[in-house]
């Protein structure tokens, strides 16, 4: 891992005051001598020159007329002063708040590029910490836990292990940043479902052909779709929330890397789109044991009944061969790998069984 150079930060800072005091020792002025220039008394020329006391815009004109140069220049002085004290101030936040790190998957950004690669040691670990903040959006830690650690228990999710709530939060926000970078036009569910039907379509087509129209079609629709790679310990397959009124989002990560789990995915997302409310965000992974829910059994059903219609079901008892799975899918316009995703899910076969008419899917960046 290559360290990015960390920029000179220097630990002092100097206030305006030290420049009147030198322009003071150039003319053999003493404090008492300024004060009754600038109409001040001597105790506050002292903090001014102390920094105890901001350099308002009344005393840069004041200085202005007095020492010279412009009122521009002193409250230019005064404001590098304040905004490296307050820089200051921050980095020694950064210090203190280095034991938040230990909730984020931190070397899984730096993988990402989301943050910048470096050691994670003692001295780097506060300029990780301001880093994060920057990503997250967020002022501090406690901001971040309101904004994505506390909000965890509103998220309605498939999975009792769904309870990382910082490599959730990352992953999320991976997402956020990508849909940032995409325009779409307000959501239309009818022009959505329209979409959806094409979208079915291009299952039997490989990854490099059906991800652009994929994501064209969506967009055109009004949804932002957008692929994150999995976060160890999120245990999410994809994400349905809405970044605004307008604005519905469809997160996937290729958990699972097969295309029957993807598409499967992919189409419960757009249920979830489709049927359900705008406020709830719905964390979704197809393995292990579920949550049983009411809105997830409706996204499922919904799901299944897209990608094999319902009048087509009752032949699935009978895919039990590779070449009646083959005939199957090309009938109804699907991959054949999601049909056997369906005969296992179905136990129809065992999950052992005709995997070679999967397809693994791979993040190509």
């Amino acid at each position: 891992m290559t360290d990015t150079a960390v920029p000179f930060r220097p630990d002092w800072v100097s206030p305006p005051g030290e420049t009147i005091a030198d322009l003071l020792e150039e003319r053999g002025w003493s404090q008492a001598d300024l004060a009754s220039r600038l109409g001040y008394s001597t105790k506050h020329v002292s903090q001014l020159i102390n920094g105890k006391v901001p350099l308002t815009e009344d005393t840069a004109l004041r200085l202005e007329r007095v020492l010279g140069s412009t009122a521009g220049f002193w409250l230019a002085r005064e404001a590098e002063y304040q905004a490296r004290r307050m820089r200051l101030a921050a980095e020694q936040s950064y210090a203190n708040w280095t034991g938040w790190l230990d909730q984020l998957p931190v070397r899984e950004l730096m993988k990402t590029e989301a943050i910048s690669k470096r050691r994670l040691d003692a001295q780097n670990k506060p300029t990780i910490v301001e880093e994060l903040l920057r990503f997250f959006g967020v002022a501090s830690p406690d901001e971040w836990k309101t904004c994505y650690a506390n909000v965890q228990a509103a998220y309605r999710r498939t999975r009792e292990e769904q309870c990382d709530a910082g490599a959730i939060s990352a992953w999320l926000r991976l997402g956020e940043v990508q849909a940032e970078k995409i325009d779409t036009p307000d959501y239309n569910p009818h022009r959505f479902k329209k979409a959806l039907a094409g979208i079915r379509a291009l299952t039997t087509k490989p990854a490099e052909k059906f991800r652009p129209g994929m994501f064209e079609l969506c967009r055109d629709a009004g949804v932002t779709l957008v692929l994150v790679p999995a976060i160890p310990r999120a245990h999410v397959s994809g994400v349905a929330r809405w970044l605004s009124a307008g604005r519905p989002l469809i997160q996937l990560s290729l958990y699972g890397k097969y295309n029957d789990r993807f598409w499967f995915t992919f189409f419960h997302e757009a249920a979830h789109i489709l049927l359900h409310g705008k406020k709830e965000v719905f964390l979704d992974d197809f393995g292990g044991e579920t949550i049983e829910s009411q809105q997830e059994q409706e996204a499922n059903d919904w799901a299944g009944n897209f990608l094999i219609p319902e009048e087509q079901a009752e032949f699935l008892r009978y895919l039990t061969t590779a070449d009646a799975v083959l005939e199957f899918a090309h009938r109804i316009g699907i991959h054949p790998g999601i049909v056997v995703g369906r005969l296992q899910h179905d136990g129809v076969i065992p999950h052992s069984r005709l995997n070679n008419l999967k397809v693994r899917f791979e993040f190509v960046q």
